[in-house]
Parts: structure tokens; C-alpha cells; sequence
């Protein structure tokens, strides 16, 4: 008796959506209510740009230096954009403790920036050895303060800071 390899059709085969569309979200994203858009400042120079305005703030869990971008600078762009830049000196600890207050930063940042910062901005998180001990909460309360004090903060974190503000001398 001969035999040959006959491919034979799965019976799953039938219900295969080949042509079918993917899932599509009933309500896409719209970048404009998402704030700016955040790149990072990665070059030397860009941070040195930013430290020469000698434009900062210090908050126990970091300094916030901040410059403006020219109004001629990236013309090409049509949408707001905000830059930053994260930096831990030595003095801080070994490279585990830079590393973790970095990863602090970014998260931080990540998390604040888009909704309570303005565009046109470079801005550079510079991270103290307290940064590794503060808890996030009073990170968080550090940078909307630091926003504001710098101004550059949107008008939402304007009511944010106040709220948080009166709860904090309500509970004392």
C-alpha cells in the first residue's frame, strides 16, 4: 500500500480571521490633551546650555535647573516640547545609588511632567544623596513646587500645590 504526506486542513482553520481588522480603540489618543511631548537632553553641551542660565531650584530630593527654548529654535516642530536631562554626581554614592536616584528622577518626571509642566523648556534633574531616601510623595510635592517657583508649571498644578497645600494644614 503506498501512502503520501497529505496536508489535511485543521478544522480551526475555518474560523480563522485572516483579513480580519485588529482591535481599534473606541477612544484614540489625542497627544494635544497629553501635554508635551518630552525628549531627553543626552550631550554634554545641552546640559551645560542649561546650567549657564543659572536659572534653578533646590528642593531637599533635587535641584531643578531650568532654560527656556529660543523662540527660533526647532522650527520645524509645530507641537510643544519638553526637554530633560538627569544627572547624579559621585558625591552621591556608588554607581547602585546613581543609578537607583536616576531611575527616582525619570519615574518622577515621567509621571509630573506632561501634565503639570509648560512647553518651550529644557529642564535638568540633578539628584541629591537625599533623593534615594525621600519618599516619592514628597518628591512629587518637591517638583510641582519647583515648577511653580520657576514658572513654568500649567495652570492645573497651580490648583494642585494650593490643594495639596490646605490639606497638609488641615491634617497638622
Amino acid at each position: 500500500m503506498a501512502s503520501a504526506a497529505v496536508w489535511q486542513p485543521l478544522a480551526v482553520a475555518a474560523f480563522w480571521q485572516h483579513a480580519a481588522p485588529k482591535a481599534v480603540s473606541a477612544c484614540p489618543l489625542n497627544s494635544r490633551d497629553m501635554g508635551p511631548r518630552i525628549e531627553r537632553l543626552k550631550k554634554r553641551p545641552e546640559f551645560l546650555r542649561v546650567a549657564a542660565t543659572r536659572k534653578k531650584w533646590a528642593a531637599p530630593g533635587f535641584i531643578l535647573q531650568v532654560k527656556s527654548h529660543p523662540a527660533n529654535a526647532h522650527a520645524a516642530r509645530t507641537d510643544g516640547f519638553l526637554r530633560v536631562g538627569f544627572t547624579v554626581s559621585k558625591k552621591v554614592g556608588n554607581s547602585v545609588e546613581r543609578n537607583r536616584a536616576k531611575r527616582r528622577l525619570r519615574a518622577l518626571a515621567a509621571e509630573i511632567l506632561p501634565e503639570h509642566a509648560a512647553a518651550g523648556f529644557d529642564l535638568v534633574l540633578i539628584g541629591r544623596r537625599a533623593t534615594l531616601t525621600r519618599p516619592y510623595a514628597q518628591l512629587v510635592d518637591d517638583l510641582l513646587k519647583a515648577l511653580k517657583k520657576m514658572g513654568i508649571a500649567t495652570p492645573i498644578t497651580t490648583q494642585v500645590t494650593t490643594q495639596t497645600t490646605t490639606q497638609t494644614e488641615d491634617a497638622q
